[in-house]
């Protein structure tokens, strides 16, 4: 807080500040609620950091706002160094309806696309995400998504021969399945764990913090089954909007592995029991 002074904030695009506090808002950046005369505003900091660090969240949440509600990305820019992004305050409630998240996400997903990628890449401390086009899912789930992370691993330590072996037989299993089974491009938000959907004060979801990508819409669901935070009200209200393919649930394992890998790479060998497990499994 003692970085953001006076002179500081004074050059945010926002005139007659009257408080600017910090607030809960993840583990990656700083958070801040901001006041003025008529509005709030929730603004992230990252320091040392370039006004582009940003923009793969906001292109997300402009992708994300033509089908749901999010938050809108209002001012993005740099100060002293300091990457920052300035968004609509939303008053949370503490209850909702998990069927309305439920229809909420297969409305998002629902949305698709001609080919699977994004308009720009993830850059992260941990993973460098790209996200170049391309109209075969197996190809850019493996050589994008899965490889990436394989590489990371290695380089930290936490990769072995017992798990490349398994890595190998998984790979081939999810290729040979998507050489017989097509996949529409969903718009998916990328990181849907529980901490990144919120409801407002009047009990309606939205979805926040979006690591967006036009994906297979299983990459999304797999997500919600890993740390809880999504109920059967959740599942049966998505059903009932956009009904899951047959044997989703089978295939899940294939998505899980990314995000628990990349936990892995994270949080180190704490996740590495949950990353043989699904590998054991080929």
């Amino acid at each position: 807080m003692s970085r953001l002074n006076h002179q500081w904030i004074s050059q945010l695009p926002i005139k007659n500040i009257k408080k600017l506090k910090p607030v809960s808002g993840g583990d990656i950046n700083e958070a801040y609620q901001i006041t003025t005369d008529s509005h709030q505003y929730f603004m992230k900091v990252q320091p040392h950091k370039t006004a582009k660090y940003f923009g793969h969240e906001i292109n997300g949440l402009k992708a994300m706002s033509k089908a749901i509600r999010c938050p809108k990305p209002l001012y993005n820019g740099q100060i002293n160094g300091d990457a920052y992004l300035v968004l609509n305050w939303v008053n949370t409630g503490f209850q909702g309806s998990q069927a309305e998240l439920g229809q909420l996400v297969a409305k998002l997903h629902s949305q698709t696309n001609d080919r699977f990628g994004f308009v720009d890449n993830h850059e992260t401390g941990a993973l460098n995400k790209t996200n170049n086009w391309d109209d075969n899912w197996s190809r850019f789930y493996v050589e994008q998504r899965l490889e990436p992370e394989i590489d990371a691993c290695e380089k930290l330590g936490r990769w072995n021969k017992w798990r490349q072996q398994h890595m190998d037989h998984m790979i081939s299993a999810f290729q040979n399945y998507y050489q017989e089974h097509s996949v529409v491009p969903s718009l998916c938000h990328g990181d849907l764990w529980s901490g990144n959907y919120m409801f407002d004060q009047d009990g309606h979801p939205l979805l926040i913090d979006p690591d967006a990508v036009y994906a297979d819409r299983e990459y999304d669901l797999a997500m919600t089954t890993i740390f809880g935070g999504f109920d059967s009200e959740f599942y049966q209200a998505y059903q009932q909007t956009f009904p899951f393919d047959d044997g989703f649930r089978d295939r899940l394992q294939w998505y899980r592995f990314f995000y628990l890998c990349l936990h892995l790479i994270l949080f180190g060998e704490t996740y590495g029991g949950s990353v043989d497990a699904i590998l054991g499994g080929f």
